[in-house]
């Protein structure tokens, strides 16, 4: 349930800053700059601030190696269901939200790596402090 809460918190995040319907913050700050331009600032630093803790959180836990490393699990399985006629990437608006849920899956699995490593080894992870 963990992991799951993540990834969807993740999957918002991203969808939230863009996807391809109009219910987007990149559109609504396009659209809105020049009228409330005061909210669109605040909005924006608020999805920064919460890339800033999912970015940061995975690339301690799983780094850009492993960041590619599931990007590319992805990209194969996307092959393979397009290979198979299962997926059909010829439809603008389901790429997009596969990337989408590509990028929310490297960040839901970066947030919750620690707390599967801790349960598959039994060692948790501890960060550096400076003394």
């Amino acid at each position: 349930m963990g992991f799951l809460l993540r990834w969807i918190c993740a999957l918002l995040l991203v969808a939230a800053t863009w996807n391809p319907t109009p219910w987007n913050y990149v559109r609504w700050a396009r659209a809105n700059a020049d009228v409330q331009l005061p909210l669109v600032v605040l909005l924006g630093l608020l999805l920064f601030v919460a890339y800033v803790i999912y970015l940061r959180a995975t690339l301690r836990s799983i780094g850009p190696f492993g960041m590619g490393l599931i990007l590319a699990v992805v990209a194969a399985l996307l092959w393979v269901l397009w290979d198979y006629g299962v997926l059909d990437l010829s439809d603008r608006n389901l790429s997009a939200w596969i990337g989408i849920l590509a990028l929310s899956l490297v960040l839901g699995i970066g947030l919750s790596w620690s707390l599967v490593r801790r349960r598959l080894s039994g060692q948790a992870d501890v960060d550096d402090v400076d003394e």
